[in-house]
């Protein structure tokens, strides 16, 4: 057994034997300061944390075990529990599901990434390659997940990787490309650029959902985020990340060679193999446009009519964000598909079923529910008191959203990304009001960071893809992603979040 099954096989064990124990002790353990619900929330709390961290068993199970205890241990009733489950956000995300499955099934995805390959500009440099796989894995990861993303275009690294060992032979010259710099390179920047693509809308990864339930459950007095505003700093964010991981890692991982002989060919054959556009891509088009008119309306309308006018007022009772995402996605099962004569459409019901992930979905639903528990018995409030008394009772903004930032970067290099969110996320917002603080800055730090992820190969199911090529030393993925990562976060997310999110949403 290798060193990282070793590692997982006791994460688990330890984890299943300390959450329970850990709940029992909290549960026994008297408590001054706080309310009995709150006691007990934070018992049961204390076992999904650790769960959600070791992974005992997966964690949507978690996320159902927890508001599961909470119904039979008295903590709350059954509706109050699991109300959190139908929340406007979790039927956004499940819009973006659809969406997203239209586009990978009827190869709208590839069309995109193959042909942003294929422009003149990129040609046969290594250098262009490397930053046009890495525009192409970032812009399709803003609207589908990462994982998928990093499996569209792994093959296609690997294939360009095929054509440098196959130009080398040719000059007589033999290279190992789990050894070679370019390799590990551009396997690094596929990984990486999926994640950081996540950040640039707020369906583009499941982080940015959770934060905009959180907010919209635990502060509902905060201004409510639009598409459109996340977008401003997302995009920026984005840029600002892409740009650090591409010269971070041309610099850590140059070729040797200044063209790569077939690559040109290579995508070329990639292209040609999408045929002409198909009646289904046309309908995913027109889907996936009228989901994001629909969502990018409301910033246009409340500077023609202004924030408050009756238009905005009657687009916002009818169109609500997560309206719009289910229009585009149901749009998908009555638009025509390729087929016409068997009358199918873009999107078959399978594929819809199958593209929804019902196991997202739950551990967002838990996640809500246990936060909104954890507000109305109290318990967020008390951690935090707590956490204002330890930092020296006014501590200054920047410092407040940078130890959140950095904390749920820790975090979610070890654990879900996802997981890492719902635990944070409660205890932070809960922190930002006993504080006097926006609550919103630091959601945003939380779920810009929680896509930092680049250290180890369990942070993010891309770093797993690229890892599993053999291309990728440990070493090399925690030295750069090290770098990235400690620059993005001073550099980059705390900057966004503090000056440009804070004067977006005038908080």
């Amino acid at each position: 057994m290798d060193s990282d099954k070793r590692f997982e096989l006791w994460r688990r064990r330890i984890g299943a034997l300390l959450g329970p124990l850990s709940a029992v002790v909290i549960w026994l353990m008297p408590i001054e300061g706080i309310s009995e619900s709150a006691h007990h929330m934070l018992a049961v709390m204390s076992l999904v944390a650790i769960w959600w961290i070791t992974e005992p068993v997966a964690i949507p199970i978690t996320s159902l075990l927890g508001p599961t205890l909470c119904v039979v241990l008295g903590i709350a009733p059954l509706k109050d529990a699991f109300e959190q489950f139908a929340n406007p956000m979790i039927f956004l995300f499940m819009g973006g599901f659809l969406l997203a499955k239209g586009m990978m099934v009827n190869r709208l995805d590839k069309r995109i990434a193959y042909g942003l390959m294929s422009m003149k500009w990129v040609g046969d440099s290594p250098r262009r390659i490397f930053l046009a796989i890495g525009l192409a894995c970032m812009l399709c990861s803003g609207w589908i997940s990462n994982t998928a993303t990093a499996a569209m275009m792994f093959p296609i690294s690997l294939g360009l990787l095929e054509a440098v060992r196959e130009m080398m032979a040719s000059n007589g010259k033999t290279i190992d490309l789990s050894s070679y710099k370019y390799a590990t390179g551009l396997m690094l920047m596929t990984a990486y650029a999926c994640s950081i693509g996540g950040v640039m809308t707020p369906i583009g990864t499941p982080p940015n959902i959770i934060m905009l339930g959180f907010l919209d459950q635990l502060a509902p007095q905060a201004p409510t985020i639009s598409f459109f505003q996340w977008m401003v700093w997302g995009i920026v964010a984005m840029v600002c990340y892409f740009v650090l991981a591409y010269l971070v890692l041309w610099r850590m991982f140059p070729a040797d060679v200044k063209h790569i002989e077939g690559a040109r060919e290579f995508i070329r054959n990639y292209v040609d193999s999408l045929g002409k556009w198909t009646t289904a891509q046309k309908s995913t088009i027109i889907a996936f446009g009228t989901a994001f008119v629909l969502w990018v309306a409301p910033s246009v309308l409340s500077i023609v009519y202004g924030a408050h006018s009756d238009v905005m007022t009657w687009y916002d009772s009818h169109f609500p964000e997560a309206i719009a995402a289910m229009i585009g996605g149901l749009m998908l099962f009555f638009l025509p598909g390729d087929n016409k004569k068997n009358d199918e459409k873009a999107l078959a019901w399978k594929d819809g079923v199958e593209g929804i992930e019902w196991g997202t979905l739950l551990l967002f639903g838990g996640g809500l529910a246990m936060g909104s528990l954890m507000y109305t018995t109290g318990l967020s409030a008390w951690i935090g008191a707590g956490i204002k008394d330890f930092l020296g009772g006014n501590p200054s903004e920047w410092f407040f959203v940078g130890v959140f930032c950095v904390t749920t970067l820790i975090l979610s290099e070890l654990t879900s990304h996802t997981a890492s969110t719902n635990l944070i996320a409660p205890i932070a917002i809960g922190a930002a009001l006993s504080l006097g603080f926006s609550p919103i800055p630091v959601a945003i730090g939380i779920a810009l960071s929680s896509s930092l992820g680049f250290m180890m190969p369990v942070s993010t199911p891309p770093n797993a893809i690229v890892y599993a090529s053999g291309y990728v030393p440990i070493t090399k993925m925690i030295k750069s992603g090290v770098i990235i990562d400690i620059i993005g976060i001073l550099v980059v997310t705390i900057p966004v979040v503090m000056l440009l999110v804070k004067w977006v949403m005038g908080v």
